[in-house]
């Protein structure tokens, strides 16, 4: 019994540090930088609402909830996926896991943002001078997993972020960590998440892009420049906790239904309820829809998400291919397509 108290202990205490890290949010909407972070990957989750706190498994958990890593089917895993973001932008990410006997889980991945050309503009060229940059946004993250027992697990990402735009950029760290418990209450097929994500110190831009050339009446003067400071800024952190309920009604049929709360330190709180069909491991149907009542409905721009996957063993390769849509207002909807392989 003292053995379940102290594994219990440890959502207890995530629950409680959550609740003084988030207080008073509503007052620092908006306040927060790297909104990089925020963009989900996986088909399979974002199908589902986003509410897969407690109901992520495998290489996939890394971004929902990293104690959900654990819970590889295979020695190793290997993800692939592009999403269609909003206004033209492309998210790429890859990530592997693997197992190792006695130890846990390791992993490692990453998301890159292919945003394209934007022109330049200066005070003296507000149409632009001609010229164009690319900006660069990237997070790698190195992950351990671990499970405590047969129903409990836990993990943590170290994540390394990396912004640059044009002649300024910023980079920093954060930190995922979340706890799984299977079968809560002894009830089969009921599960229990908790996720804190992107918990780590200011990030602040710098470099030669603040730099302005001070007016010089002056010919045999140098050209002499003053550096404009840059304002530091917070990560977007978030908690989450979720319920999930699998239960099979056959053999080869299965259905599981998943909440979420999530609570933004930046923005308005979210609530994420989802769905997703099984017949016998092959096919999946997933639906999900993600709301903020504290929003209005013209000011928030998500909602319904839908998606299916098919899943194969080939020559003892696990071969999975998954495909979400997330309806987007105001702008054309989000398209994700995803393959993973087990060994």
């Amino acid at each position: 019994m003292k053995s379940v108290y102290k594994y219990i202990r440890i959502p207890i205490l995530l629950f409680f540090a959550a609740s003084i890290m988030y207080a008073g949010g509503e007052q620092r909407i908006g306040t927060s930088g790297s909104a990089q972070l925020l963009i989900p990957v996986g088909a399979r989750g974002i199908s589902m609402g986003g509410a897969s706190v407690a109901s992520t498994y495998g290489v996939e958990a890394l971004h929902w909830n990293p104690a959900g890593a654990a819970n590889l089917n295979s020695l190793v895993d290997v993800t692939f996926s592009h999403m269609n973001y909003i206004a033209d932008i492309g998210i790429e990410y890859g990530a592997v896991a693997a197992k190792i006997e006695g130890f846990g889980v390791l992993s490692l991945n990453i998301k890159a943002l292919s945003v394209g050309e934007i022109l330049i503009t200066t005070t003296q060229d507000p149409d632009g001078t001609g010229a164009t940059f690319s900006p660069q946004m990237l997070t790698a993250g190195l992950g351990y997993s671990r499970l405590l027992t047969d129903q409990i697990s836990v993990g943590v990402v170290a994540k390394f972020i990396s912004e640059t735009l044009g002649k300024v950029d910023a980079s920093g760290f954060a930190f995922d960590v979340g706890v799984m418990y299977k079968d809560l209450g002894n009830i089969n097929g009921l599960s229990f998440g908790i996720a804190m994500k992107n918990i780590g110190p200011q990030m602040k831009y710098d470099g030669a892009g603040l730099l302005i050339q001070a007016e010089s009446n002056d010919l045999n003067r140098p050209p002499q420049y003053y550096k404009t400071e840059a304002a530091a800024y917070e990560l977007p952190s978030s908690f989450e906790l979720g319920f999930a309920y699998s239960r099979s009604l056959d053999n080869v049929n299965m259905v599981q239904l998943v909440g979420n709360y999530q609570n933004n330190n930046f923005s308005s709180d979210e609530y994420k309820i989802g769905g997703e069909y099984n017949y016998n491991n092959i096919l999946f149907i997933r639906g999900g829809y993600i709301m903020a009542p504290d929003v209005d409905a013209e000011n928030y721009i998500y909602g319904l998400s839908a998606g299916v996957g098919l899943n194969y063993e080939v020559e003892g390769v696990n071969l999975t291919v998954d495909y979400a849509f997330r309806d987007v207002q105001y702008f054309e909807a989000n398209h994700v397509f995803q393959i993973s392989f087990g060994f």
